[in-house]
């Protein structure tokens, strides 16, 4: 069970990893300020998700200790935080008549 989640969970961390570093890379390309909002906002979305799948990798798949579970409880909070601010966001972004 803990290989098929290692199998699910690494894919998730890298495929959201590189996704943060591309809309990162292209907001701060970008001389529109809406197109930099969008790109800011779809960064903080897989920011938030690639923090979710670390938190999971700390809670389901390393010993019972406390301090990987808090570590564990932290990146859930700053995953779930940044997955709703960028969807906020996006939201804003997408509606804006630019």
């Amino acid at each position: 069970m803990d290989q098929l989640m290692q199998w699910l969970f690494a894919p998730g961390i890298f495929i959201s990893l590189v996704l943060s570093a591309v809309f990162s890379f292209k907001s701060r390309r970008s001389t529109d300020a809406r197109t930099r909002g969008l790109f800011t906002a779809r960064m903080n979305i897989s920011m938030g998700i690639m923090l979710l799948f670390i938190a999971l990798v700390q809670l389901f798949l390393s010993g019972e200790s406390t301090l990987r579970i808090v570590i564990g409880a932290v990146f859930m909070v700053l995953g779930v935080f940044n997955l709703f601010a960028g969807l906020r966001n996006l939201s804003l972004y997408r509606t804006t008549r630019g």
